[in-house]
């Protein structure tokens, strides 16, 4: 296989009450993806399905993130995520606890292996 990238997207998450990971991590790869509208896969003729995405997302806990829940945001794709120590965590102001912070670096490739013959 010849993968090829031709897409990096970045977005930024928050869990702002319920340091809750997961849902911050998804919001990141939503904002990286929704922000963006692009057709990639038309634009090299591939389909959707075809579309190799390769996600790293950042946050201060990476054991608390559910991977598999992440990967049901993507509609199409061969999504594969890894989650690293990354984000922040801020403390709140005027209460106990910290608002959770969640980068997303979100990857499109091809196998765009050269026709042989």
């Amino acid at each position: 296989m010849a993968k090829k990238r031709v897409v990096t997207q970045f977005g930024m998450g928050t869990s702002i009450r319920s340091r809750n990971y997961t849902e911050a991590a998804a919001r990141a790869i939503r904002d990286a993806l929704w922000h963006n509208s692009l057709n990639v896969a038309d634009a090299f003729g591939f389909p959707r399905e075809a579309m190799i995405i390769d996600v790293q997302i950042g946050v201060q806990q990476p054991e608390a993130v559910d991977t598999a829940a992440l990967l049901k945001v993507f509609p199409y794709g061969q999504p594969h995520v890894t989650v690293v120590k990354g984000g922040l965590d801020i403390p709140r102001r005027d209460k106990d606890g910290y608002s959770v912070v969640a980068n997303a670096a979100v990857m499109v490739s091809f196998d765009m292996e050269p026709a042989h013959g």
